[in-house]
């Protein structure tokens, strides 16, 4: 019998672990299954740029898993059954009710938008964690006469990527961030004052230390009685889980996401495996990794070759995940390349203006190419499973431990 590994999300996470397993194991000792709601692979990091206007390049999932023995299905996660070994999914056009068994399972589901409680923002504040709430803040940017407000509320790389693209497109709206805290506070003080002059340039006026406390259909408030004007919010100001995992019996922390160990394997379920923002996993000096393509991807090498080596009966291979920067576009003219210790923490270094945003844009193609080539740069044989007889004579898959 073929050992079935199914995927949920094709994000950059998931769809990096479905490449990395058909390269490494054989074809005829595996089915591989990937599923996800959407055809097209979404460039995630760019949604900012799609909500200012700019047109995206498609990623068909059937041309980047052509040939490479990843079956797509196209369907939405509706519940997991880790004890039953089974994941329930609706087409993703239809109502139609599947369910799917698996051997291994590869938890990808993400992360989307977080109101954080805060009153008004499900109502009233606009989201770019997704591809639709990015193409409604287009429209709705759009729709915008010159001259009128728009915050966007989070200081954090969302924000600032968000703000900045859209000050750069639209240099007629009149453009505002509200920062928890003062503006780039994690960055050097080089990093800092670039930032803080990109902003001025981009017209774009700043609050700091100014925590919303709602959001209106006219603006928002902030917790020390400010008001910002508002036709337009966009809320960046964290991710929440998808709430599948909760409702599993997989250890998860307080906030939902699945306990992994150093091979992004479950600390309670040893068939389930979780990468990218779903999971939790500590990196340099005990520190859990924090939401990021830049944690996500090495997440999903390790474990697509944690598996690999397991079905495979061999050393399972364990590259200390780290960091090296932190990437951020100011718009597509200037960027900030803020170099960072193995845990994330600034150094004096960072790289600026013109020469940062083409070394930002090098990065997104090359998380972009290593997606839609799954299966380039990686040895060209495949393990094959192990097998050994059960005591009825049929042949079934053994999991090296």
């Amino acid at each position: 019998m073929q050992h079935r590994i199914v995927v949920l999300g094709a994000g950059y996470t998931g769809a990096v672990a479905a490449g990395r397993l058909a390269r490494r194991l054989h074809h005829e000792d595996v089915t591989i299954t990937l599923v996800n709601p959407e055809p097209d692979f979404v460039e995630r990091v760019r949604l900012h740029q799609l909500a200012a206007g700019q047109d995206l390049r498609p990623r068909p999932f059937g041309e980047m898993f052509a040939g490479t023995g990843v079956a797509l299905k196209l369907a939405k996660v509706t519940a997991v059954d880790v004890d039953r070994k089974t994941v329930t999914v609706t087409a993703a056009h239809g109502h139609e009710r599947e369910e799917l068994e698996y051997d291994t399972l590869v938890y990808a589901l993400g992360s989307g938008w977080h109101d954080g409680g805060v009153p008004g923002v499900a109502e009233h504040a606009h989201e770019i964690a997704g591809r639709p709430g990015a193409l409604r803040l287009r429209d709705r940017l759009a729709a915008l006469d010159a001259g009128r407000p728009v915050v966007v509320v989070g200081g954090g790389l969302t924000g600032l990527e968000a703000a900045t693209e859209i000050a750069e497109t639209r240099p007629d709206l009149n453009v505002s961030l509200a920062a928890r805290g003062a503006l780039g506070d994690w960055l050097s003080a080089k990093g800092r004052t670039h930032l803080r002059k990109v902003l001025d340039r981009l017209g774009i006026t700043v609050h700091e230390h100014a925590a919303v406390s709602e959001v209106r259909a006219d603006g928002v408030t902030t917790a020390d009685g400010r008001t910002v004007p508002a036709d337009v919010t966009v809320w960046t100001t964290g991710f929440a889980v998808h709430p599948i995992a909760r409702a599993t019996a997989l250890e998860v922390t307080d906030r939902g996401r699945i306990v992994v160990d150093s091979t992004m394997r479950s600390v309670s379920h040893p068939d389930v495996y979780a990468v990218g923002d779903a999971a939790t996993a500590l990196g340099p000096n005990g520190k859990p990794l924090r939401m990021s393509c830049a944690s996500g991807v090495p997440m999903a090498w390790q474990a697509a070759d944690a598996i690999a080596a397991r079905l495979a009966g061999t050393k399972v291979p364990h590259v200390p995940i780290r960091y090296f920067q932190q990437c951020v576009s100011l718009g597509r003219k200037e960027g900030l390349i803020q170099f960072v210790t193995a845990d994330d923490r600034a150094v004096d270094r960072a790289l600026t203006g013109r020469t940062a945003a083409l070394y930002k844009e090098l990065i997104c193609k090359g998380a972009a190419w290593g997606v839609a080539h799954p299966t380039a740069g990686l040895p060209s044989r495949r393990r094959r499973v192990v097998r050994q007889e059960t005591r009825g004579g049929a042949r079934a898959a053994r999991t090296a431990v």
